[in-house]
């Protein structure tokens, strides 16, 4: 009976990450509700104001809409995350073992690094932007859900993509792919570099171990989680505000980048970049602590399933 550890196949990283992503978006979504919220704000501009932090939004969130309200937007989160989050595990396993060294098999931290930054890249053109554009749309409707008089343009995620693509073109649905590209390729190449580091680390303290537990696979995404956000939010603030906006003819896409820009930096200074911060690092490290746990464990069970297969074919 042979027990080689097979290598894991293309199927396995889009079953498992796509189930982790489900689980994350569930889980999160009430927190990227508030940090669209706050992001699109302009809250405090009067002088001897304050813009509105997090808590203070979200209750005003459920008093005005009721607290389904946090899951507006819920839809097209669940139909771009799912693929999206398999794409990538997927396409980071595929760049990673692509860009091992050919001898050892074993891949550097500066590749896995760019590996992650392909990863980020690829989910953004193939799902991300388009998921993000509706979302968006979707999250800054402030009509209440207890109210039927109240009707909003969007009623859900198909009926934003008909209409966006209706009134705007489908070019809409990727309106500020750029940024969305540069701010996952940073989070995800932040992101798998830490966890893989951070996990290669508990391995060597814990010798005995054959696999790390769940809690720890947790911990490890938690904080590799947290990597992405704080490096970039200034893209993300700008992504949001850009992808809610619909487009003006004769103005380009870095036309546009750099009129939002400027004006939050004249309107609302520096600290304007970082709105949304506090719910966005609250959202993504808890996000990704439940993603990589869920994929972790979800990958070992179907590892060990076909390796009993595989037993069973060769006795």
């Amino acid at each position: 009976m042979s027990h080689t550890k097979q290598k894991v196949g293309f199927a396995t990283h889009i079953t498992a990450g796509g189930i982790a992503g489900m689980a994350e978006a569930l889980t999160c979504q009430p927190l990227d509700t508030i940090k669209v919220r706050m992001q699109l704000s302009k809250s405090g501009l009067r002088p001897g104001t304050k813009p509105r932090g997090f808590i203070a939004t979200g209750v005003q969130i459920v008093k005005r809409e009721t607290p389904l309200a946090l899951y507006k937007g819920l839809g097209a989160v669940l139909s771009g995350i799912i693929p999206k989050m398999a794409i990538r595990f997927a396409a980071f396993e595929t760049y990673k073992n692509g860009l091992a060294d050919k001898e050892t098999g074993k891949t550097s931290t500066g590749m896995v690094f760019v590996a992650g930054l392909g990863a980020g890249v690829s989910e953004a053109v193939a799902v991300v932007t388009p998921m993000e554009v509706v979302k968006i749309r979707l999250q800054a409707q402030q009509h209440s859900l207890a109210d039927p008089l109240e009707i909003p343009r969007y009623r859900n995620a198909a009926h934003a993509v008909y209409t966006i693509v209706r009134e705007e073109g489908v070019s809409a649905l990727y309106r500020g792919v750029s940024l969305t590209a540069l701010r996952q390729a940073t989070n995800q190449g932040a992101n798998f570099t830490a966890y893989q580091e951070i996990k290669k680390l508990a391995l060597r303290l814990q010798p005995d171990l054959p696999d790390l537990p769940s809690y720890q696979h947790m911990l490890i995404g938690l904080i590799s989680g947290a990597m992405g956000p704080f490096s970039n939010a200034p893209i993300d603030t700008i992504k949001t505000r850009l992808q809610k906006m619909p487009a003006v003819p004769g103005e380009t896409a870095w036309t546009r980048i750099a009129k939002i820009a400027g004006e939050m930096w004249r309107q609302e200074g520096f600290k304007s970049f970082y709105k949304g911060i506090t719910p966005r690092v609250l959202r993504v490290a808890p996000g990704q602590a439940i993603v990589f746990a869920v994929y972790e464990r979800v990958r070992k069970v179907i590892e060990t399933v076909q390796a009993e297969e595989q037993d069973t074919y060769s006795e």
